[in-house]
């Protein structure tokens, strides 16, 4: 619960009674590594934090070689199928915990509380949200704006982590380059 608060008080001052009706809600969930917690047509009816643990976003294919990743999020992050909780409609796609990942969760009717129970709710929720837009568009640009090998070193700059714990095949998938193009780039640099 601390790395929860410390976020959020990053975010917006939470007095105690409202901090107290918050974490009365929050569920922990401990997923094992590779599971896939949210599948594909299901509904979101979760947003967690993570407390530890890596998290990947992606559209499968019947080639497990061709599924498409375009998410992670890590420790001290939220998670969701943010689109499917929002509309509360079948998810266009999965997520993952690619290793042991210990999230704290809410559910969307007790977040719905929240938001009508508390004095910060609101604030926070459209902080959050304003958060994982301003991620979403980042990675657009970057997808048309910067090469392959440009959104390789980007992504090795900002989250050296995430190439030692994540499988290089989600990598490429992730900067939108084949396994063997991401080789030559590894090569070349």
């Amino acid at each position: 619960m601390k790395q929860i608060k410390t976020y959020l008080d990053q975010i917006a001052t939470i007095s105690n009674l409202d901090w107290e009706f918050f974490t009365s809600k929050l569920q922990r969930r401990v997923i094992s590594k590779k599971s896939i917690f949210l599948k594909i047509n299901e509904i979101e009816n979760h947003i967690s934090f993570i407390e530890s643990g890596v998290v990947r976003l992606f559209i499968p294919k019947e080639n497990p070689e061709k599924e498409i990743t375009f998410g992670f999020s890590f420790k001290n992050q939220f998670i969701s199928a943010y689109d499917s909780f929002l509309t509360q409609k079948p998810s266009a796609y999965q997520v993952q915990a690619l290793t042991d990942t210990c999230l704290l969760s809410i559910t969307y009717s007790d977040l719905q509380d929240v938001y009508e129970n508390t004095q910060i709710g609101n604030l926070i929720g459209r902080l959050t949200a304003e958060r994982l837009f301003l991620i979403k568009s980042r990675r657009e640009q970057d997808l048309l704006n910067l090469t392959a090998e440009d959104r390789y070193m980007k992504l090795f700059k900002e989250r050296p982590e995430l190439l030692k714990e994540v499988p290089l095949k989600y990598i490429s998938s992730y900067i939108g380059v084949t396994a063997q193009a991401l080789s030559r780039i590894r090569k070349r640099l």
